[in-house]
């Protein structure tokens, strides 16, 4: 039987397991890199380990989330990340050289590689062919560390795409927004998507990189296309053609499910408030009045991204009522476009040019006003994300986001009357890599400076054999990471300092939860309670972090997001699901549970009864972890657990 290109890819890189779904595999990586939101906790953890120098292939820490250099903190994690990636053996991508994910699909991203980001949106690199996974600092660490990755081998959904987009006013991003629709925000949980068919070739690489960015919003562990000439000729055009391999699914390749999409019959498409799933046709929302308009972001931010843009803002204007804020994604795009005079129909036209970084998409400037409606070509319209709570947020590719701009509502693109010149895809790229400063071998006469709000790692203790605690908080389904730890200029410069960042613990849902969380400390802790895909979103692992800090031993939920479930084991805190849903709906806030004999359980079948005390009944809750998370359980978290093995060594 011939194997689809994720069974290859794991396979070249397999030093553990077997490519069965619900199996554990273990991977030796390629590539792993850090942005700064998570990078600092990153490489925090990375030097506990006491490893002297990166040990995998290519190690990268990038500058583009915490921008605003509003006091000292921000600027002191920068240059905390760009002494310690040169004491430890790793590239830096300086502050304003661009989003991570763009400069490394431009700069390092390769066909048939393994590459772990410290950001969920790290799959952007699967439109390059390679296996891109986002996961939590504590992995990446681990792995920069010498340790292979391990994964539960994902269920692969082979993504048939047939025909061509209604090009210029369909875009990738409508057809991601497609699956979406049909999909929601749980449907790629636990799978990869494999994308094939002949629509393939109607798309260049940077458009597979928006499809496989936004994947992310699926669930999904990661997104992948094939290698093929598209890739090569990108390759080419960036000066890396002899990275390039052929990489396509075999006949007979087996997948186990699949998806067709006719991406002639796919329309544009807009994201309503407050999900990416919530996903209808542009044509259905028309008139709607917009107050502002963002595009940008990784998953948008592309040099033919760009160009579209301006072309459609060339000889037009901002409508009067209208915010429009642009974010080229690189440094090397902003220049190219700049050179082509394009950045200047930009600014004659309205647009407010912020410089390469991920700003308004993590809440870092850029916030709309009270109540008002704003349509970004971004990722994530989660509410509150953008820094005003009552604002509405939309999603839509860049070029219906510029008709929007120009005509000051939400309008179906093709009706629009307004026009894009043709262009074709670049045949030479700019290639610019002043901003990136490569490793050296010597490190020796290297000194990591830290700044007055880097803290030291907070570690949990091991395991222990029972649980006795309140529950502090319950919650609905898909409770996401920025519902746990905001984003946001008020919150990430304290992303080195979990004391202070964990004040902030889900701030937004109920204001008194770390005060509370931090009284019940001293009397066994805390315990959350979810529902469906609990913490979907970011990778970032303050989410799991800060509530370990707080005391919280445990979180029981419907099911929980992947990336934050295994922060939650890399931390120390149990993720238990509810064996029958109806014992959700009784628990309530302020119950408290007890868990017994929990080491036998966790080492046994997993079944754990948890004796609600305050109301006098049991129930039973399960752990579904592999033996190497269980071990980690055991240990009280990844890092001591990593620790004890290198010492044994």
């Amino acid at each position: 039987m011939g194997r689809n290109i994720v069974e290859k890819i794991f396979e070249a890189h397999k030093v553990y397991g077997e490519l069965k779904p619900d199996s554990p595999v273990g991977l030796k990586v390629d590539q792993v890199y850090t942005q700064d939101a998570t990078g600092t906790m990153t490489w925090l953890q990375f030097e506990a380990i006491g490893i002297e120098r990166v040990k995998v292939p290519l190690a990268v820490s990038y500058v583009d989330h915490n921008m605003l250099q509003q006091n000292y903190m921000n600027p002191d994690d920068h240059l905390f990340l760009q002494t310690v990636a040169a004491k430890y053996g790793a590239f830096f991508s300086r502050p304003g050289n661009g989003i991570c994910h763009q400069v490394h699909l431009e700069q390092f991203a390769a066909p048939g590689k393994i590459c772990l980001g410290t950001d969920s949106h790290t799959p952007t690199g699967g439109g390059m062919a390679m296996i891109a996974i986002g996961v939590g600092g504590l992995d990446a660490a681990t792995v920069m560390g010498g340790s292979s990755f391990e994964v539960t081998m994902p269920k692969v959904v082979k993504v048939k795409l047939t025909g061509k987009l209604q090009r210029p006013w369909v875009t990738a991003m409508d057809v991601i927004l497609e699956i979406l629709r049909r999909l929601t925000v749980k449907g790629g949980v636990g799978k990869i998507f494999e994308y094939s068919g002949s629509g393939t070739k109607d798309l260049s690489i940077p458009e597979r990189a928006t499809i496989t960015n936004m994947g992310a919003e699926l669930g999904a562990t990661t997104s992948i296309f094939p290698s093929d000439k598209k890739t090569k000729a990108y390759l080419a055009a960036v000066g890396r053609e002899a990275e390039w391999i052929e990489i396509r699914a075999d006949k007979g390749a087996r997948y186990d499910e699949t998806i067709e999409i006719d991406l002639s019959r796919v329309e544009p498409m807009i994201a309503q408030p407050h999900s990416p799933d919530n996903v209808v046709t542009i044509k259905s929302l028309a008139n709607t009045k917009v107050d502002q308009v963002c595009i940008g972001s990784c998953t948008n931010s592309s040099y033919q991204a760009m160009k579209a843009v301006a072309l459609i803002l060339k000889g037009n204007a901002v409508a009067k009522d209208v915010n429009l804020l642009i974010n080229p994604g690189s440094k090397q795009v902003y220049e190219m476009i700049a050179r082509e005079g394009l950045t200047a129909y930009m600014i004659a036209a309205g647009a407010r040019m912020l410089e390469s970084s991920c700003g308004p998409c993590i809440g870092m400037g850029g916030a709309p006003g009270s109540g008002q409606v704003s349509v970004r070509s971004y990722n994530r319209n989660f509410k509150g994300r953008s820094g005003t709570k009552d604002a509405s947020v939309y999603l839509a590719s860049p070029v219906s986001c510029a008709v929007f701009a120009v005509k000051g509502r939400i309008i179906d693109p093709r009706e629009s009357g307004l026009q894009i010149k043709s262009f074709k895809e670049p045949k030479k790229y700019l290639i610019n890599r002043d901003f990136i400063i490569p490793p050296k071998d010597d490190t020796s006469d290297i000194t990591v400076i830290k700044g007055p709000n880097i803290k030291e790692i907070s570690v949990k203790e091991p395991l222990k054999d029972m649980i006795e605690a309140e529950v502090l908080l319950k919650l609905g389904d898909n409770i996401t990471t920025d519902d746990i730890m905001p984003a946001g200029s008020a919150v990430l410069p304290y992303r080195s300092n979990i004391p202070a960042i964990s004040e902030f613990v889900f701030a937004n849902i109920d204001s008194s939860f770390s005060k509370r969380a931090q009284e019940a400390k001293s009397a066994g802790g805390g315990i959350i309670v979810g529902g469906e895909n609990y913490g979907q979103g970011s990778s970032r692992e303050h989410a799991a972090i800060a509530p370990m800090f707080l005391g919280i031993q445990a979180v029981i939920a419907r099911s929980f997001a992947r990336i934050h479930r295994s922060n939650l084991i890399n931390f120390g805190i149990l993720p238990l699901l509810f064996r029958n849903a109806e014992d959700y709906e009784k628990v309530e806030k302020g119950d408290r549970l007890i868990i017994r004999n929990i080491k036998n359980s966790l080492t046994g079948n997993q079944s754990y009864t948890i004796y609600n005390q305050t109301k006098t009944y049991s129930f039973e809750v399960s752990s579904q972890l592999n033996d190497r998370e269980k071990e980690i359980i055991l240990s009280g978290g990844l890092l001591p657990n990593t620790k004890k093995h290198i010492q044994n060594i």
